[in-house]
């Protein structure tokens, strides 16, 4: 046994060393690298990097487009998850336990079957169609704007506008473009945790006379909030970006006077317009850090509400 002991250690390091090994090289190192070439000018078509300490930092407190990046970016990142995590729950809760079948048997509501192929539909399509569907959505309506020619159509032509020339509108344009991108998926996130729910505890509340706002309330909530939980950091990392959508439907510099400009962009704009690779990573380190910040700060505050809801 003593022997078996003494080997435990050196065949334990025998597997765990090559997959740490792998992941530190293939995961680990890529971030190191972009913090030193960070602190360094290069313009990304060279070998040579001039190290500049923190003078891209620097540069970035004193940038107003970025700060306009940075703002939009926490739109995206409060406004987002919100929305496209309440309509997730309200539609599975809807497919799953919104209906009465036979001898009032909890189901979900007539046709969720259809339904859930809608819902989930948008999720299969790529990012750059889903922009470039919108950007046809809201066109002015002489280049055949869907919106507008819709609003026209039924006596509403005072509400058009050039959605997409108008700055006030952009960042909120691509709050919808990603909620409509991304609810999809937690439609069918939130189903898979409520059908694992036993419907004896939906049948006792019923004959209880819960309504079915209390119902999701007392019973569906405080039981999928794990998955909830799960799904409002993965869905905070993802608003965290939008650098597809905002590329391509808004372009590089992020629309009429860079109103729709997020940290993403700008990365793209940094490193493959101005070929400013360390300003470019400077800005990338800055969203490592505030993803980080959010995924940690949220999985604190998600905990605590969990354990005070069970």
């Amino acid at each position: 046994m003593s022997a078996l002991r003494h080997g435990k250690y050196p065949f334990i390091l025998t597997f765990l060393i090559p997959p740490v090994g792998i992941y530190a090289l293939y995961m680990l190192s890529p971030y190191v690298q972009a913090i030193y070439i960070s602190l360094t000018e290069w313009s990304g078509l060279s070998a040579n990097q001039k190290f500049i300490g923190f003078d891209n930092y620097v540069e970035m407190w004193n940038d107003d487009q970025l700060r306009t990046a940075l703002r939009n970016n926490l739109i995206l990142l409060v406004v987002v998850p919100v929305l496209t995590l309440v309509l997730g729950l309200f539609f599975a809760s809807m497919l799953n336990v919104g209906g009465r079948g036979r001898s009032q048997a909890i189901t979900g509501v007539r046709g969720s079957s259809i339904y859930k192929v809608v819902y989930f539909f948008p999720q299969v399509l790529p990012h750059a169609i889903v922009a470039i569907m919108f950007a046809y959505v809201f066109a002015p309506s002489n280049a055949g704007g869907i919106l507008n020619n819709i609003l026209e159509a039924i006596g509403l032509g005072s509400l058009t506008q050039l959605w997409l020339g108008e700055p006030k509108y952009l960042i909120w344009i691509v709050v919808l473009v990603m909620t409509w991108a991304f609810v999809g998926f937690y439609v069918v996130l939130f189903s898979a945790a409520m059908q694992s729910i036993p419907r004896d505890i939906y049948e006792a509340a019923l004959l209880d006379g819960s309504s079915r706002l209390t119902t999701f309330r007392k019973v569906t909530l405080p039981l999928v909030w794990d998955t909830v939980q799960v799904g409002w950091v993965y869905m905070a990392i993802q608003a965290m970006d939008g650098f597809a959508i905002v590329h391509i439907m808004l372009g590089v510099n992020g629309g009429v006077q860079g109103a729709g400009d997020v940290l993403g962009v700008a990365i793209y704009r940094a490193a493959f317009a101005d070929y400013d690779f360390g300003y470019a990573a400077a800005i990338g380190v800055l969203m490592l850090a505030l993803t980080m910040t959010i995924v940690v700060l949220f999985m604190r505050v998600l905990r605590r509400e969990r354990v005070e809801l069970a």
